[in-house]
């Protein structure tokens, strides 16, 4: 593999692909104000023209890009205009992780996904369309550790701590994932893009037959709707997590998981900044909870905020058996913590309240027919701000720092002391009369730090936390 290699013809299709992806909303947007105007064969004619143009740049860029693998590193060219070569060491990368969609598992192809140290994705490589074996190859030369987690290596090697879930346990992380709000939020933004293309004899005559039911038929019609958006989540989260299995190496975690892409990372243990255990409203009360790791640089599976997901979902009770099995060093999950004081309760009640309470004084002014709606906005900030109150704690040992909140989600987080890049007290002068005081806690994360705060603590509280960091 010394001499340098093209990727597969088929990656043409996925330069294609991100070159619409990115221009998507031009394009919508464009459309819909077109359309409108009666320049409809005029839209027509500027998509074609662009998806010939994406084409020819798809197929340039393929031909210019090639990639030469030796033990020691890759090397990479590519670029239209402005040639690149880039040159990653084998002593540099973090992770190396294959991922088959639906479009490579045909063909028996993978992008590979080349990961440093860094937080900078530019320093980083993919490989967007390769032959199964050779990403296997490229994995096995470049990987530090020469004892890579592969899938074939998996099915010889049972002995390693290994856990799966089931289609269960499935079902009912997507029937308590709460994806059905995000899914409702993407419906309606759809819909606003769509609704200007619908004939308005049609968009009148719809109106007109839901505006002529009965107020039974129409509480029914939206809740088949909602039923249905509820299944669509399901059904995303069993071909997002299917066949999930993650298995613990001496130096690495190996995750596969999906149905239609299939995915498969790895975890160095060295990057592990803390370990989080997540709560949402629905799971909470069934005792259900999600795992995550918090990772220094990369954005291996990441979430917006910096989470990696290490197990769907699980009964609480459970997690330790888990950490015991998958992350010993994090099984120090406590049982008591220490609570904020209650003279913080109004510092949590007065943060939660503020939008409802603007929106219920813009409502009497303007709308008052609204202010029975937002009334009951009030009362669920208020139970808000009162479960952040109870959620709100820490504990510490020797070597670690736990932490738990609610933004919404109940959130606990383990930190282990080494850890922790810095910390800071921060109190105004209400705080300072009642001996109140903030805590910040900083670790890395793929963003260069993450923040966890415990605020309204008791002054002495933190005075100890800071002794017990010094120590």
């Amino acid at each position: 593999m010394s001499n340098p290699k093209h990727l597969n013809p088929l990656a043409v299709v996925f330069n294609v692909f991100k070159s619409f992806k990115n221009a998507f909303y031009f394009i919508v947007t464009f459309s819909v104000l077109a359309i409108s105007d009666g320049f409809f064969k005029y839209v027509l004619l500027g998509i074609l023209g662009l998806a010939v143009l994406f084409i020819i740049l798809g197929i340039i860029s393929w031909r210019r890009f090639t990639y030469e693998v030796t033990p020691d590193q890759i090397h990479i060219k590519h670029g239209i205009f402005i040639r690149k070569d880039r040159y990653i060491s084998r002593n540099r990368i973090q992770s190396i992780d294959l991922t088959q969609g639906i479009i490579h598992r045909p063909f028996g192809l993978t992008k590979v996904e080349i990961e440093t140290a860094g937080n900078d994705r530019d320093v980083d490589a993919n490989l967007s369309a390769v032959r199964y074996n050779e990403g296997i190859r490229i994995q096995e030369m470049l990987k530090e550790n020469r004892n890579l987690a592969t899938e074939e290596k998996v099915a010889q090697e049972p002995e390693y701590p290994k856990r799966t879930v089931n289609n269960r346990d499935l079902l009912i992380a997507g029937a308590t994932s709460g994806s059905i709000g995000v899914i409702i939020g993407l419906f309606g933004l759809v819909f606003s893009q769509i609704e200007n293309l619908i004939p308005d004899h049609v968009y009148d005559v719809t109106t007109r037959w839901l505006l002529a039911q009965a107020l039974e038929s129409l509480v029914i019609f939206a809740l088949v709707i909602a039923i249905i958006l509820w299944g669509l989540g399901i059904l995303g989260s069993l071909i997002k997590y299917g066949k999930f299995q993650i298995i613990r190496y001496e130096k690495e975690l190996f995750i596969t998981r999906g149905l239609l892409e299939k995915k498969q990372m790895t975890i160095p243990l060295k990057r592990i900044q803390a370990v989080g255990i997540e709560e949402n409203f629905i799971r909470q009360p069934f005792g259900l909870a999600t795992i995550y790791v918090v990772i220094a640089g990369g954005e291996i599976g990441t979430t917006a905020d910096a989470h990696t997901l290490l197990f769907p979902v699980i009964r609480k009770r459970k997690v330790e058996e888990f950490l015991n099995d998958i992350l010993p060093e994090y099984n120090q999950v406590p049982h008591h913590y220490k609570r904020v004081p209650v003279r913080a309760l109004p510092y949590y009640l007065v943060r939660s309240l503020l939008i409802p309470i603007i929106l219920l004084i813009l409502a009497f002014i303007f709308t008052p027919t609204i202010w029975i709606y937002l009334t009951v906005l009030f009362l669920l900030f208020l139970t808000l701000g009162y479960a952040r109150y109870r959620t709100a704690g820490y504990h510490v040992d020797d070597q670690f720092l736990t932490v738990r909140f609610r933004v919404f989600n109940k959130e606990t987080i383990l930190i282990p002391k080494k850890r922790i890049q810095a910390i800071e007290v921060i109190h105004h002068f209400l705080h300072r009369k009642q001996e109140l005081a903030s805590f910040k806690v900083s670790i890395l994360s793929k963003q260069s730090g993450r923040q966890i705060w415990i605020k309204e603590l008791e002054q002495q509280d933190n005075d100890y936390l800071i002794k017990w960091l010094e120590r």
